[in-house]
């Protein structure tokens, strides 16, 4: 029988529990690792299509009927993981790259011999329909707007690091003005015209609006950003309150919620691809697939 999900509420929750369960070191080799973990697998937002993959589909494929997938957030991921980290101790996490805890950890996805997990994702820029017709220089710098995985995690690394997000965007446009004069190039200025942006409190996500914020501004757009959770983003999208997002993980993260509503938002395509998703263990861990969590 799968495993019921299980819920926290706060991030203080999450790590103070499973520093209970994960008092094992990461060497230890009396128990299993799956006793190290008390077979539980750190997960975040219950709405994300990570959630739904690990628990639907990777567990049961895999067989790992006594395992269940800690709900909670993005940030209650991150504590988590730090917390363990410092210890030295045993954890694995849902994970996703571009991310900025690659760059502070060393760590490494766990192999997925039977390909559950899928290849590589991109990530999408979605748009209300009618913003052509309504905002045609937002259309098209939001049409325009390409990068590679390096650029946001230069910006995620920023704000981990004490930025705030809007601070680290206009840094990192700054210090890339070729690539954002790509992204305008064509663009007519205006003169404060409203665009909405919807997005979930996702660090790659955060990063990327943020600086498609700082974009849009350059060229005269009053930006107002609106962070909601993933259901609620499509939602706006599709129903028009919201103008775009441009934090759309395609095709298996937001898989269900691009079924959802299709026909009623316009898909302007990847504007960054080489993602990866999974689940993923520090690198001093004695683990190298998830065929070795049934061990």
């Amino acid at each position: 029988m799968l495993k019921k999900l299980v819920g926290v509420t706060s991030a203080l929750a999450l790590t103070f529990g499973l520093a209970a369960c994960g008092s094992d070191q990461a060497g230890s080799t009396s128990d299993s690792v799956g006793d190290q973990v008390d077979y539980k697998i750190v997960g975040i937002d219950p709405g994300a299509g990570i959630m739904n993959l690990t628990i639907n589909e990777v567990l049961p494929e895999y067989g790992l009927d006594d395992w269940s997938v800690v709900e909670g957030s993005g940030a209650a991921m991150a504590a988590a993981l730090k917390k363990a980290y410092d210890k030295e101790e045993p954890i694995i996490i849902t994970g996703w790259s571009p991310h900025w805890k690659f760059a502070s950890y060393d760590l490494k996805y766990l192999e997925d011999p039977k390909g559950v997990y899928g290849g590589a994702e991109d990530v999408n820029t979605i748009v209300r329909q009618g913003l052509s017709d309504d905002h045609p220089d937002a259309y098209k710098l939001l049409d325009q707007f390409n990068w590679e995985p390096e650029h946001i995690e230069t910006v995620m690394n920023l704000i981990q690091e004490g930025s705030e997000p809007a601070e680290a965007a206009a840094q990192w446009v700054s210090d890339n003005a070729d690539l954002v004069s790509a992204w305008t190039e064509g663009v007519n200025e205006v003169d404060g015209d409203e665009i909405k942006l919807l997005y979930v409190a996702w660090d790659d996500v955060i990063a990327s609006t943020h600086v498609v914020e700082q974009a849009l501004e350059s060229v005269g757009y009053d930006v107002n950003l609106i962070q909601v959770d993933a259901g609620p983003m499509w939602a706006g999208v599709a129903d028009g309150s919201g103008d775009a997002m441009v934090g759309a993980w395609l095709p298996t993260t937001h898989a269900d919620y691009y079924a959802e509503y299709e026909g009623k938002f316009e898909d302007l395509g990847a504007n960054l691809t080489g993602t990866k998703l999974g689940l993923v263990v520090p690198a001093y861990m004695d683990i190298d697939s998830i065929e070795d969590l049934n061990e």
